[in-house]
């Protein structure tokens, strides 16, 4: 009996801590299909990671192997199986760690992480979206700034990456505007662009006040009657301007690139633009899967 042929050529996984995506691929790296999930690797031990993998891609698997290459969190520590991290300065892929698995369909391969010991500081997953930009800009000299939860500053030279910076600026801003006292002044999602803007060059001139100036902005909500839209501009604006007193020998002077999603980047563009910069803006998903296709294409060669 001849073999069954898969729907998918191989298979590409983003897998992070909340939320999974897996897509179905050619040979050729084009998309056949896409599944979601929210089993992410915080919620599961590891030997659910084969089960829910299989509940998502089973119907694009032949009798045959299918080779998986999968990127982000399933790789870390707590996952299915950990893929040590690289140090910089280093190209964002390495070698494939391969991942042992019951069903004999599946050929797992996990990206690794990268770190950086000088300054500690750690990645996983971004690497993939780097090895993505790069793909498309392999010239590139300079800075890509990536917005998110734990935004990421990454020197980009020959192609390597050099050095990284992490800030929690995301984290931050979603548990002050959830769970401190300032959750009263600036629920909502309307913002305003001015007392952003303003917010972010005053924070970059004095870094040292920031805590303080984040109290003022519940204060000026209670003895002004400050609207929501503007203290939650002036919210974000401290942050990521504090964040841009702390990484200035990142951005200053270089060519820099915004990868993430658009909203951020929107933000973030804003907050470079006050000080003089313009960056270019590029959307994170799409370059992790072009990042995983180019460490598909490394895997079979």
């Amino acid at each position: 009996m001849s073999a069954q042929a898969a729907y998918a050529d191989w298979i590409a996984v983003d897998w992070g801590t909340s939320n999974l995506r897996a897509w179905a691929m050619t040979a050729a790296g084009e998309m056949r299909d896409m599944v979601t999930s929210d089993k992410g690797m915080g919620n599961l031990s590891r030997e659910e990671f084969e089960p829910v993998l299989l509940s998502l891609v089973d119907p694009w698997l032949g009798s045959g192997e299918t080779p998986v290459v999968a990127c982000g969190m399933v790789g870390a520590r707590q996952g299915w199986a950990e893929a040590p991290y690289r140090t910089v300065p280093t190209t964002p892929h390495g070698a494939l760690s391969p991942c042992a698995t019951q069903d004999p369909r599946l050929s797992v391969h996990i990206l690794p992480g990268l770190k950086q010991t000088k300054t500690p500081d750690v990645m996983r997953g971004e690497e993939t979206q780097i090895a993505g930009f790069l793909a498309d800009h392999p010239d590139f000299d300079g800075v890509l700034c990536m917005p998110g939860t734990h935004t990421k500053w990454v020197h980009i030279s020959a192609r390597e990456i050099a050095s990284f910076q992490t800030v929690m600026t995301g984290e931050l801003f979603a548990l002050l505007s959830k769970s401190s006292v300032l959750r009263h002044s600036v629920a909502g999602l309307d913002f305003d662009d001015a007392a952003f803007t303003d917010a972010v060059s005053d924070a970059i001139s004095r870094p040292e006040a920031t805590t303080a100036r984040l109290f003022q902005i519940r204060a000026s909500h209670l003895l002004e009657g400050t609207e929501a839209p503007v203290s939650r501009a002036r919210l974000s604006g401290a942050l990521i301007g504090a964040e841009l007193a702390a990484t200035r020998p990142y951005w200053l002077g270089q060519q820099i690139a915004l990868v993430g999603a658009p909203a951020l980047n929107r933000l973030y563009a804003a907050a470079l633009a006050s000080q003089g910069l313009e960056a270019a803006q590029h959307t994170g998903d799409d370059l992790t899967l072009k990042g995983l296709t180019a460490a598909y294409k490394e895997l079979i060669s």
